[in-house]
């Protein structure tokens, strides 16, 4: 797996949800691509420092999602025609780097109402040609 995963455990963000969005993100960029195998969930655990309940309940969220498929013996596999393409998939990514982005605005006291003018300002700088 090309992609080098990292986790925050003082981010505030659950690690398993860190783990499955940048799988997310690594799928929709291309970095990852159908029928890639992932590393097991003993691996990835090790090369993270987590424990392998939290990769594993990863990769089953991941699965539900249909970002992966898991074949019983062989490993955890990109998920072919899939969801890398999905509006929705695209969606969660964007919704997640969101999140980020607000819990540490308000964490550094930006207001509501700041927020939302730096929002606004933001949507009119990169969709101001897209009707």
């Amino acid at each position: 797996m090309p992609a080098v995963l990292t986790v925050d455990p003082r981010s505030g963000v659950p690690i398993y949800l860190q783990i499955a969005e940048q799988i997310k993100r690594s799928v929709a960029l291309g970095v990852l691509q159908p029928g890639e195998q992932l590393p097991t969930v003993k691996q990835l655990a090790l090369d993270l420092t987590v424990n392998p309940n939290t990769v594993a309940r990863a990769y089953r969220d991941l699965e539900r999602a249909s970002v992966i498929e898991t074949a019983p013996g062989r490993g955890s596999f990109v998920r072919a025609g899939g969801a890398g393409d999905s509006p929705r998939v695209a969606a969660e990514i964007a919704g997640y780097a969101l999140d980020v982005a607000l819990r540490e605005a308000k964490a550094v006291g930006v207001t509501r109402d700041a927020m939302r003018d730096l929002f606004e300002a933001a949507l009119a700088r990169w969709f101001s040609l897209e009707i």
